[in-house]
């Protein structure tokens, strides 16, 4: 194959990068930020289910957060997973002047169960009610309205209902990236659920009814992976019948983000090490897009670096990134997300080599503790 035939190759499957790029943001990322959210107007009693081990300083500023809620019924269940601070204390305390707060302490767990899903289990045993809204020790609920839009995404068939988990805006170029790496994880998951292929959800912010943990045995499936509470769950039991998506900004939680760039890489090597479980459609839809952005980079360097066809592939260029920024403008307002729009393109490059480079050498480490 001589040059013009490669640089010819190239520009065809660059151009055709482009194009589905454009599908992809015109026709499946769009859909959460133009449609209409359906708003039930049911309110029925909810469980908020919250494991913590090692969290006294955390729960001490956000538990007061989520009992505190503006809503008819509910209660708030923390699990005490044999946590050796003053969590134990600080909950005996708070449980006292608070009677929506139901505490239950773990002394031991059994060995054979890793992770969090253990004590999260014994949270959602310990449930009173049938709605489950989980939450981690260390978010808080963005406004005290939370309770109340998510569970406005029950409907008659409904079950499940993904939401945003974000992070705190703080100064840094490390923040920037966290939130965007989180918000792009995000539209990814909301849009693909939004169009009916629900694969996954934050442990930080989701609601299942107890009843749908019950009749799929709950995490026994993958109980030997560590992470998974979240996303194994939902990506086992969710279809497009019984999921919705809640995206707005009074139905987020806010998280600290990590402070160095070390931990950011750790938490990310936990949350990797699922991907290979989920299902097999889910793996290649997942792939595909991550391999158009690929290539969509891969070309525009090599066109550009050559000269081929140059006023072309700019042009195709600048249309992509313009609408990329057009849609994710869409969503950061949506989501109360800022700072980094403009840089957005720069933040996605990283975040393309970095996310493979944790993933291929996930192997390597052995999967540590939940906390």
């Amino acid at each position: 194959m001589t040059i013009d035939n490669i640089q010819f190759a190239v520009f065809v499957l660059f151009l055709a990068a482009v194009f589905l790029h454009l599908v992809v943001y015109s026709f499946v990322f769009s859909r959460p930020v133009w449609a209409k959210e359906v708003q039930h107007g049911a309110k029925p009693p909810v469980s908020v289910v919250i494991c913590a081990k090692n969290e006294a300083g955390n729960l001490k500023n956000n538990l007061p957060h989520f009992l505190q809620q503006d809503y008819p019924d509910f209660e708030v269940v923390v699990v005490n997973d044999a946590s050796d601070d003053d969590t134990y204390y600080l909950l005996k305390i708070m449980a006292e002047e608070n009677p929506r707060l139901k505490v239950v302490n773990l002394i031991e767990r059994p060995n054979f169960f890793v992770g969090k899903k253990f004590p999260l289990s014994i949270g959602i045993k310990s449930a009173s009610h049938e709605v489950l809204l989980l939450a981690d020790a260390d978010c808080r609920p963005a406004t005290d309205l939370w309770i109340s839009q998510m569970v406005a995404g029950y409907g008659q068939n409904t079950e499940i209902v993904l939401g945003y988990g974000a992070y705190e805006t703080q100064p840094g170029l490390l923040n920037k990236l966290i939130r965007f790496d989180t918000l792009h994880t995000a539209i990814q998951y909301l849009s693909w659920a939004k169009i009916g292929l629900p694969y996954m959800g934050v442990g930080r912010n989701l609601s299942y009814t107890k009843s749908l943990f019950y009749r799929n045995n709950g995490f026994i499936s993958h109980y030997r992976v560590v992470s998974g509470d979240d996303d194994l769950f939902v990506n086992q039991v969710a279809n497009k019948r019984n999921t919705s998506v809640i995206a707005g900004m009074n139905n987020r939680t806010i998280s600290r983000p990590k402070q160095s760039f070390i931990q950011w890489v750790k938490q990310k090597r936990r949350h990797l090490t699922t991907g290979k479980f989920y299902k097999q459609k889910h793996k290649m839809v997942l792939a595909s897009y991550s391999g158009i952005q690929v290539l969509f980079y891969v070309a525009l360097i090599y066109l550009l670096s050559v000269l081929y066809q140059w006023p072309v592939v700019a042009g195709g260029a600048l249309l992509r990134f313009a609408m990329q920024i057009f849609i994710l403008k869409k969503w950061m307002n949506r989501l109360h997300e800022r700072n980094f729009l403009l840089i957005s393109p720069f933040l996605e490059v990283f975040t393309l080599l970095v996310n493979p480079l944790i993933m291929f050498t996930n192997p390597l480490f052995r999967q540590g503790k939940w906390k």
